[in-house]
């Protein structure tokens, strides 16, 4: 299992069009993928769930991969994340 805390950067959080890219990019790894905020938590590669989890700009979250390619899939969120989802 791989775990990281990452900062969201873009300004409007994880809303709609973000939230679309995230989960494509999870669903590109075949590994168990979530996504934590403030002691909740949602599978990374469904829509409803990171959505529930109103992530606004600014916000810590974790990510968390379990499976074969864990160590890759968290490296690529982070990224996304970081890149603030090219907005």
């Amino acid at each position: 299992m791989v775990v990281r805390d990452i900062t969201v950067q873009n300004q409007v959080g994880l809303h709609a069009r973000p939230a679309t890219f995230f989960i494509q990019k999870a669903n590109e790894f075949k590994s168990s993928i979530w996504v934590e905020k403030d002691e909740r938590r949602a599978n990374a590669k469904s829509l409803l769930g990171v959505l529930s989890l109103g992530v606004t700009g600014g916000t810590d979250i974790r990510i968390i991969a379990d499976g074969l390619d864990e160590n890759e899939a968290v490296d690529a969120l982070s990224k996304l994340v970081i890149s603030g989802f090219a907005e």
